[in-house]
């Protein structure tokens, strides 16, 4: 089995292709040790002293480091992992991945809309550097976004959002004024 790594515009965070899916569709994000109870994978990627925070993607895994570590120390332990998990044909994750947006009643129009132009314009190009954004909520010409796995703590997210995701919502939308990233 060959693993490819790429670096993300986040340099805490370190993408790995594995060659196969990882989940096939949708995204799973974990935090902390704490969150990885339903993945038998990020709970060992978590065993690893280092490991910050894990991200499951259809065909890829994203780990954040801690700042105390240097990559060229993990690199190989997380390689390790991840090569012994699927080599063993352990399941990735213990139950299904939904579609990553905020669970809500029916969703309305400009809801539906937002969801739309997320699904088919952010989230492919935010998963090529081992990220997710995804639809939190939208209150009075709001749109509320959660950012997950290379795209949660990076340096360029903020230009993405406003720049990138504001402008096309805007353009698309009119009643969309502003977006805004929650934790």
């Amino acid at each position: 089995m060959f693993i490819q790594t790429e670096q993300t515009p986040n340099p805490a965070t370190l993408k790995f292709l594995p060659g196969r899916d990882v989940l096939g569709r949708g995204t799973a994000d974990f935090p902390s040790r704490e969150d990885a109870a339903r993945s038998p994978l990020a709970q060992r990627l978590f065993e690893i002293d280092g490991v910050e925070g894990v991200f499951l993607g259809a065909d890829f895994i994203t780990i954040t480091k801690t700042a105390a570590k240097d990559w060229f120390l993990l690199k190989p332990s997380i390689l390790g992992v991840i090569m012994e998990h699927f080599t063993a044909n352990r399941p990735v994750l213990l139950d299904d991945v939904g579609d990553g947006h905020a669970e809500g009643g029916d969703d309305d129009e400009i809801v539906q809309q937002i969801k739309e132009l997320l699904d088919t314009r952010v989230r492919p190009a935010v998963a090529q550097d081992g990220g997710d954004i995804t639809f939190h909520g939208f209150e009075e010409g709001v749109v509320y976004l959660v950012m997950k796995g290379a795209c949660s703590g990076c340096p360029s997210s903020t230009a993405t959002l406003k720049a990138g995701i504001e402008n096309m919502l805007r353009h698309y939308i009119p009643e969309v004024v502003e977006v805004r990233a929650v934790r």
